[in-house]
């Protein structure tokens, strides 16, 4: 029988203020409450990335930077992956860019959701991190988690600064369709994986 995935809940962000923390904790409640995958939180805080210096991508040539290495054996662990996306100026933050950008072959034939949040719960974040993600030739769900209008005013700290338990029954839904799609890409693409190995 083929193993459980195992799920990077990759946090998007490093500001001192951000977030990113809550709806992290959040989605991780949700995966670990399943018992089809094996989820952890990988926070871009715990990785002092270089804005990419490198001469090529490690498609191209092998990364030199050892925190660059560091990261490509941290992603590599896993099996799929859901990003926590934060909007800014209609796209995805310059850390997560960076960290996508810092790593191939570690992330190809990989499924991806996301959670994402802001004034349109991060929609057009979520759009260009799935373009990114076809480059690096991963596999998006079709489902994501949205976190906007009046459920994100009411949970952002500036805002009515309200648990996120409190708006999940809009959550909710959304967020089982996506993990079941990323278990059931994870699986296809772990086969796919092995049987191209033998």
């Amino acid at each position: 029988m083929q193993r459980k995935p195992r799920i990077a809940i990759i946090i998007g962000s490093t500001r001192p203020t951000r977030f990113a923390d809550r709806p992290a904790q959040w989605m991780l409640k949700q995966a670990q409450s399943r018992d089809d995958m094996e989820a952890e939180i990988v926070d871009l805080r715990d990785h002092s990335l270089p804005f990419f210096d490198e001469v090529a991508s490690n498609l191209w040539a092998p990364s030199q930077n050892p925190d660059a290495i560091r990261w490509q054996q941290t992603i590599n662990r896993f099996d799929g992956y859901i990003f926590v996306v934060a909007e800014y100026n209609r796209s995805i933050t310059g850390v997560l860019k960076n960290a996508l950008d810092q790593a191939y072959n570690e992330w190809n034939r990989k499924p991806f959701t996301a959670i994402g949040y802001g004034g349109l719960g991060a929609a057009r974040a979520v759009e260009h991190l799935r373009t990114i993600g076809i480059e690096l030739q991963m596999v998006s769900t079709r489902s994501a988690v949205h976190i906007g209008g009046g459920d994100f005013f009411a949970v952002m700290p500036h805002g009515g600064n309200k648990p996120i338990e409190d708006i999940e029954a809009n959550l909710l839904p959304s967020a089982k369709t996506a993990l079941d799609e990323l278990v059931w890409w994870a699986h296809a693409t772990m086969a796919a994986r092995t049987s191209s190995l033998s």
